[in-house]
């Protein structure tokens, strides 16, 4: 992963309880339930109405891979709803996040001191706030830039400036994201 929507997905995912369903014929069942009609499927996934249908009853058996993926991706959007609202709920009150990264930072500091880029790995629990502005953030629509930076942000209160005991006029940039996981 290196998005942090993509990311912040996956470790809501985690929290699953059981396994998304797994043949096409389930998946568009489910479907089919959550949109409440085949015609809303099929707009979904711009397929036809009646090869909805033939999923549902099970006459067609195993979708294409990229109306696989598409399946795979919506079922996964609506996928056991109550257990990642718990899932976020406590990470952004109690809980927290992890964020594990291999990034280059890069530093606005005190002349004099070194400020080059570096490319770092870091794993690093992050305090409730900032697990709640991410998703907050996510779910408003904002840019992955503006993500990122909700992230670097945290990164530095909690890394570098060591929850503001050292460091006080460091400003951390992070680029070159090589990979970006999040835990709850």
């Amino acid at each position: 992963m290196d998005t942090v929507t993509d990311g912040l997905d996956d470790a809501l995912r985690k929290a699953f309880t059981r396994p998304i369903p797994r043949s096409g014929g389930a998946r568009m069942r489910f479907l089919v339930r959550q949109l409440k009609g085949t015609r809303a499927v099929a707009e979904l996934l711009g397929i036809t109405q009646r090869t909805v249908e033939r999923y549902v009853r099970d006459q067609l058996k195993r979708p294409r891979p990229d109306l696989a993926q598409r399946l795979e991706r919506e079922v996964l959007k609506r996928w056991q709803p109550h257990v990642r609202a718990r899932a976020r709920q406590a990470a952004a009150t109690t809980g927290g996040i992890v964020i594990d990264t291999r990034a280059r930072f890069g530093y606005t500091a005190a002349p004099g001191s070194t400020d080059d880029a570096r490319l770092r790995h870091l794993t690093v629990a992050l305090p409730p706030e900032y697990a709640a502005r991410l998703f907050e953030a996510r779910d408003a629509g904002r840019t992955e830039e503006q993500l990122r930076d909700i992230a670097a942000e945290g990164l530095q209160e909690i890394y570098f400036k060591d929850h503001g005991r050292r460091a006080q006029g460091l400003l951390v940039e992070f680029t070159d994201v090589e990979h970006l996981e999040f835990d709850l």
